[in-house]
């Protein structure tokens, strides 16, 4: 359900709220719908609980996610969903790539050979 990307640069706490927030948007969590736990998060990514743990609670401070003393993590009735198709979730991360490769001179051709290059790598 969840991954992380060491290369990223951006906290893995971070990584984790992302995913939640974007699984919540495209309606693949729904209000009601129960989490792993953060024992089972933390041990499937080899991360430290305390870091599933601090993006837990960053998500139940928002609102998305609600926390019952000895159950799991759950989203939240209110859980608000905006309702986009997944990819006009990956709109805002594909404007930044576009702007990056133009940035370093990158064309669209070679942009979209990386691009085809990474998908085959990762069916691997």
């Amino acid at each position: 359900m969840f991954s992380i990307n060491p290369n990223s640069g951006a906290p893995i706490y971070k990584q984790l709220t992302e995913q939640v927030e974007l699984l919540i948007n495209a309606r693949r969590l729904r209000p009601g719908d129960a989490l792993p736990s953060v024992r089972e998060i933390a041990t499937t990514l080899a991360v430290n609980p305390m870091t599933v743990s601090k993006a837990f609670s960053l998500l139940e401070a928002q609102g998305l996610l609600v926390r019952q003393r000895g159950k799991p993590m759950r989203v939240a009735e209110l859980a608000t969903s905006e309702n986009h198709s997944p990819l006009e979730l990956l709109h805002n991360d594909i404007d930044e790539l576009l702007a990056k490769a133009k940035q370093l001179d990158v064309t669209n051709e070679q942009l979209i050979d990386s691009i085809h290059s990474r998908l085959r790598n990762q069916d691997d």
